[in-house]
């Protein structure tokens, strides 16, 4: 089971609180916000996890996630942040940072995006690849914003694919099925969910997360099954809108 709980940092998602505005051209943004979450271990809190969304004095904006885990001898601190272009509801990553300490191997990545050329620059290694990138190419965190986003427009939809670039530089698609609705009881409060479905087969992997209409489909809880044994479960406990000084919780 120790091994189960780094999965915790790759899957945790999204994706995010705040009120949605939509404009004149129908575009939407999601206002900067502080999502935080419990993480659980075969019914115990063993940690926590927190997502921000900022936006930049450039324009761009800065999407981060934190996770900070210690069960018996077993600890995992874990930093992600994506640099981001937003045009309307689209998601274009700029550069990704990622870092892991704890039990077992450290581990860092940094790089940066140049999509318009299809170069990739890994910025720790002084390395550049060149790569095709597809269509609405995203990084490891970034495509749990673009989710989020896809939610928001079309919430019901069968399925939802992203093409994922990865800390290797290879790319992979990962899918995500309707899988239903469902009312759930969180630390949050009491929430009407859209449920979806990711299936790894090649790991013997499911992942179901629960997505919440009335936060702006943010992700308020996420169960993992690996094989036939339950892995974890994270959450939604409070988020705060940090455009403003109110923390909306119930």
């Amino acid at each position: 089971m120790l091994k189960s709980l780094p999965y915790i940092t790759l899957l945790l998602s999204s994706f995010t609180f705040g009120a949605m505005a939509a404009d004149k051209d129908s575009r939407v943004m999601i206002p900067a916000f502080n999502a935080k979450y419990t993480i659980l271990h075969s019914s115990k809190s063993v940690g926590e996890a927190t997502r921000k969304l900022s936006y930049l004095a450039n324009g761009l904006a800065q999407y981060s996630y934190h996770t900070d885990i210690e069960w018996l001898i077993f600890s995992d601190i874990r930093d992600e942040t994506s640099i981001v272009k937003l045009d309307g509801n689209k998601v274009t990553p700029t550069s990704y940072e990622y870092k892991r300490e704890g039990t077992g191997s450290d581990k860092h990545y940094k790089w940066r995006y140049d999509i318009k050329n299809n170069n990739a620059v890994d910025e720790l290694k002084a390395r550049t690849k060149t790569i095709e990138f597809p269509e609405n190419i995203q990084d490891s965190l970034s495509y749990h914003l673009q989710h989020r986003f896809n939610m928001m427009t079309n919430p019901k939809q069968e399925h939802y694919v992203y093409p994922v670039i990865k800390t290797s530089g290879s790319i992979k698609n990962y899918v995500y099925q309707y899988d239903g609705e469902e009312e759930l009881m969180l630390p949050y409060g009491l929430v009407k969910t859209i449920r979806l479905k990711r299936e790894v087969i090649e790991k013997k992997r499911v992942t179901y997360a629960w997505f919440a209409p009335e936060l702006d489909y943010l992700l308020v809880k996420l169960h993992q099954i690996k094989g036939d044994v339950d892995q974890f479960e994270a959450q939604l406990k409070s988020v705060t809108a940090t455009d403003t000084t109110a923390e909306t919780a119930k």
